[in-house]
């Protein structure tokens, strides 16, 4: 019996229940699958509660991505590219103790298909950013990130020490680039998105809600690629599916059938 949940703040809006149960009825693996309120300061003691006796694993969302590299105990191991990045997503369980890893980055490795010459721009620099930027180390040569804090910058930077990376306003223009991957919370890009005139290459989007958002709504009119939040949400749920069962999945026949299963939500 598999026995996992999605943490976060807000939660209700999480597709993550749907994706894995669907994934569990599909391998005939009995399973159970739950969504938590928990915040950041709640976290700790959640953790500690959930014993990995108990638990094969939790899927992290909006604020604890960063919490793991806090004041967190309990966790006997962190991979190192979930260090590099300083972003965690997935808490498994390893040999009855908790281990932690980034599928973010392992998503966003599948999802992005670039040249070295690639021309890319990362909106923002949270967790999720971190993990794009990751993605991309070794792959192109530079990197533009576009963000409002500029206390990140250090983080942004250590996540991929082979790109070169360049920090504009949030407000910067965002045309002429091959890759846009949009990584804002909800709302935090779209007064700038509304100045978008000739959009160009493919968007990713991390959000999923709501949809369209007013910068996808561009790149639709403009019938260029995107890569949506829900493609993105499956990637990296196929990851910690494998973690979380144990079991070796076929990856276009999952994938095919998890974004079916959210494609109306």
């Amino acid at each position: 019996m598999i026995n996992a949940a999605v943490l976060g703040s807000p939660i209700s809006h999480s597709l993550s229940p749907r994706i894995h149960r669907k994934a569990f009825e599909i391998l005939g693996i009995p399973g159970n699958y739950q969504a938590f309120e928990v915040t950041e300061p709640a976290f700790e003691t959640f953790l500690s509660t959930h014993k990995p006796t108990e638990w094969n694993g939790f899927s992290l969302t909006m604020p604890l991505k960063e919490a793991v590299f806090g004041s967190i105990s309990g966790i006997s191991e962190i991979s190192p590219s979930a260090k590099n990045i300083k972003s965690v997503n997935t808490i498994y369980r390893k040999n009855e103790n908790w281990a932690a890893t980034s599928t973010d980055l392992l998503a966003f490795n599948n999802l992005l298909k670039l040249q070295r010459s690639s021309r890319v721009a990362i909106i923002g620099a949270g967790g999720t950013a971190r993990a794009a930027l990751g993605s991309l180390d070794g792959r192109v040569d530079s990197v533009d990130v576009l963000l409002r804090n500029p206390e990140r910058k250090i983080a942004m930077i250590n996540s991929a020490p082979g790109i070169r990376v360049e920090f504009k306003d949030m407000n910067a223009p965002i045309n002429g680039y091959d890759v846009v991957i949009q990584t804002t919370p909800a709302g935090a890009f779209d007064s700038y998105a509304s100045a978008l005139i000739s959009p160009s290459g493919l968007l990713l989007e991390a959000l999923y809600q709501p949809s369209p958002t007013p910068l996808s709504a561009k790149y639709l009119s403009a019938n260029l690629p995107i890569i949506t939040g829900k493609e993105l949400l499956v990637e990296q749920a196929l990851y910690q599916i494998e973690l979380f069962t144990e079991c070796e999945l076929d990856f276009d026949l999952m994938r095919t059938a998890l974004l079916a299963e959210i494609a109306s939500a």
